[in-house]
């Protein structure tokens, strides 16, 4: 759990790192930019993403790219499962 509400495992390859989230309805991630390229993919639930000061609705099957060092936020509107890919491997989550 990095975040409260906000529960997490990740799997790392050689290359990449897979993140299969799962938030609490109202939990908010914080704004932040990383120099990973992300594609997000909404499994369940409805995701606010605010991208370079952008915000789209994300509902299920919804896929977005976030440009490495792009500053983003969110915020689960409703409880969501989200999996994320990183580009390369996201070593501050070993």
């Amino acid at each position: 759990e990095l975040l409260e509400g906000a529960h997490v495992r990740f799997v790392h390859g050689d290359t990449m790192t897979v993140a299969y989230w799962t938030f609490d309805a109202g939990v908010p991630l914080p704004e932040h930019a990383h120099p990973h390229e992300q594609v997000t993919n909404v499994i369940e639930g409805v995701f606010d993403l605010t991208v370079n000061g952008k915000t789209i609705r994300l509902e299920p099957g919804a896929v977005a790219v976030i440009p490495p060092n792009a500053t983003h936020a969110g915020k689960a509107v409703t409880e969501c499962r989200i999996i994320d890919v990183f580009h390369p491997v996201r070593e501050d989550y070993r």
